[in-house]
C-alpha cells in the first residue's frame, strides 16, 4: 500500500547537501511519507540549505517566503529548514523572527534526530534543534535512495583547513572519517540495489582516516572500494591540493575502475592570494601536482574552483589566475566572485573589491575557461570513448546521455535498453561543455 503522507525535499549547495537531503528523505519514508515534487499536495516540505554564497543564501530566503504563502493556502503543511544556514553562528534566531511560518529548524550535526523532530511536530508543537558540534557516537546515518544508477556516499564530515574565505568549517564542524568497513557495507548494498556508480564525499577526501590507527587513508580506501564486484565507475570530491600523494595518483592510475578525474580546486593562481586564503601552497606546488597527475595518467581530467575579487587582488594577481587556466589545461572550472561571509576572517579585510570589477573579472575568467574547455574536448574528437549511460537526453529525451570516466557529458543516439551499462561512443562533434557521437 502507498504511503498517504507526502514529503517534498528540496535542496542547495554542494553534492554532501544533496547527501543530506537524500537521508532526511529516506528517514521520512521510513515514518510513511512518500517522495513527491509537488509542493501543493505536500504533508511536509524540506528545505536543505547552502550558505557558502550570499547568492544561494538569498535564493533560499526567497523559497522560505514563497513557502509562507503554500502554508497561507494549506494551513496543514509542515515545513522544515535544515543544513548550513540553519547551522551557522547566531542565524537561527534571525531567522525564526524572519520565518514564523517554520515548523523545524534543524543543523547538520543532528540529521539523525530528524524523525524524533518530525514526530514533536507531528503532536502540533514547533521544534528548533541546533548542535553546537558533532556526536560523533550517533553522527552516521547511511541513508542513500536505493535503486538509482548512480549514489553519493559520504566518507568523512566537517573540514580542518580554515580558509580564509569559508565558513564550511563553522558549519560542518571538524574532521571526522567514517570506518572503512561502514563505507564498503554502504556501498556494497547499493551495488545490490542497482548502483552502478558511486562518489566518494567529502570536504577534503585526501586527509581521510589522518586519525585512524594503524594508518589507513583514502588510497587504501580507494583499493578496496575497487574490488567490490558490478561497480563499474568510482568517483571522489574533493580532493585539496596541498593532501594530494603520489601514493594516491598512483592508485588512480592502477585502478580498475577508479575514473581518471581529479577535481582539485586552485582557487586562485596568485601566491599573495593564496596565502591570503589560508590555501597552505603555491602556484609552484599545485602546478607541481598536476604534472605528476598528467605523467601518470596523461589523459586526467581535471576540473577546479576559482574565485575572483578576493579582498586585495590585484590586476596582476587576477592575469596570475588567467595564466594558470591556460598552464593546466582544465576540463572545466567553476567560478565564482567572492562572498563575503560573516564568521571568517577574510569579511574582515579591509581592501574589498567593489562588484563592478569583480563581475568584470569573472567574465574575462569564464570567456578564458570556455576556450580552454572547448580546446580540450576538440581534441577528443574521432576517439572511441567508453560511456556508463544514464537515460534520456534532458534537451533531446530521443537521443540517451551519459558520461565518460572523465566525467564528459556525451550526448547520442542508441538503444534505450543500454541503460545503466557501458558502451563505446566514437566523438563526432565537441561544445565546451558537451560531447556528441555515436555508438561504436
Amino acid at each position: 500500500m502507498e504511503n498517504s503522507k507526502r514529503v517534498v525535499t528540496l535542496v542547495y549547495g554542494c553534492q554532501m547537501s544533496e547527501r543530506d537531503a537524500e537521508t532526511l528523505t529516506e528517514i521520512t519514508r521510513q515514518l510513511g511519507y512518500s517522495p513527491s515534487d509537488d509542493l501543493e499536495t505536500a504533508d511536509l516540505v524540506i528545505v536543505n540549505t547552502c550558505c557558502v554564497r550570499e547568492s544561494a543564501e538569498n535564493k533560499i530566503l526567497g523559497k522560505i517566503g514563497e513557502l509562507k504563502k503554500l502554508k497561507e493556502r494549506n494551513k496543514n503543511v509542515k515545513i522544515a529548514i535544515t543544513g548550513c544556514m540553519v547551522q551557522q553562528p547566531g542565524a537561527l534566531e534571525r531567522l525564526q523572527k524572519r520565518a514564523p511560518h517554520v515548523d523545524i529548524w534543524a543543523g547538520t550535526h543532528n540529521l539523525h534526530d530528524f524523525s524524533a523532530l518530525i514526530n514533536r511536530v507531528e503532536q502540533g508543537r514547533k521544534v528548533a534543534e541546533v548542535w553546537q558540534e558533532s556526536k560523533a557516537t550517533l553522527e552516521v546515518i547511511p541513508l542513500a535512495e536505493k535503486g538509482k544508477l548512480h549514489a553519493n556516499v559520504n566518507i568523512m564530515y566537517g573540514c580542518d583547513n580554515f580558509c580564509s574565505y569559508c565558513i564550511v568549517p563553522h558549519v560542518r564542524g571538524r574532521e571526522r572519517s567514517r570506518k572503512p568497513e561502514e563505507i564498503l557495507q554502504e556501498i556494497k548494498s547499493l551495488v545490490d540495489s542497482g548502483c552502478r556508480e558511486i562518489t566518494l564525499l567529502g570536504q577534503n577526501v585526501n586527509s581521510y582516516g589522518k586519525e585512524f590507527s594503524p594508518a589507513y587513508d583514502f588510497a587504501d580506501l580507494l583499493h578496496q572500494v575497487d574490488q567490490i564486484p558490478f561497480l563499474l565507475r568510482i568517483r571522489f570530491i574533493t580532493s585539496h591540493p596541498k593532501d594530494l600523494s603520489d601514493k594516491l595518483i598512483k592508485t588512480v592510475a592502477e585502478g580498475k575502475n577508479l575514473c581518471e578525474h581529479f577535481h582539485l580546486p586552485i582557487q586562485s593562481g596568485s601566491n599573495f592570494i593564496l596565502e591570503r586564503m589560508n590555501r597552505k601552497y603555491t602556484r609552484e606546488y599545485y602546478l607541481s601536482r598536476v604534472q605528476e597527475i598528467r605523467e601518470f595518467i596523461p589523459n586526467a581530467s581535471i576540473t577546479t574552483d576559482i574565485i575572483v575579487g578576493f579582498p586585495g587582488e590585484s590586476e596582476e594577481d587576477f592575469e596570475q589566475t588567467l595564466a594558470m587556466m591556460k598552464e593546466a589545461h582544465y576540463a572545466q572550472a567553476f567560478t565564482f566572485m567572492y562572498s563575503k561571509r560573516s564568521g571568517t576572517l577574510a569579511a574582515k579585510m579591509e581592501d574589498q573589491i567593489s562588484l563592478d570589477v569583480k563581475k568584470r573579472r569573472l567574465q574575462i575568467l569564464m570567456g578564458v575557461q570556455n576556450q580552454e574547455s572547448l580546446e580540450w574536448r576538440q581534441h577528443m574528437i574521432g576517439e572511441i570513448l567508453e560511456v556508463l549511460v544514464e537515460g534520456p537526453s534532458k534537451t533531446n529525451p530521443e537521443r540517451l546521455t551519459g558520461r565518460t570516466r572523465g566525467n564528459e557529458l556525451v550526448v547520442f543516439k542508441g538503444d534505450f535498453e543500454t541503460i545503466g551499462s557501458l558502451v563505446n561512443v566514437r566523438i563526432k562533434e565537441a561544445g565546451s561543455w558537451t560531447l556528441i557521437g555515436e555508438v561504436e
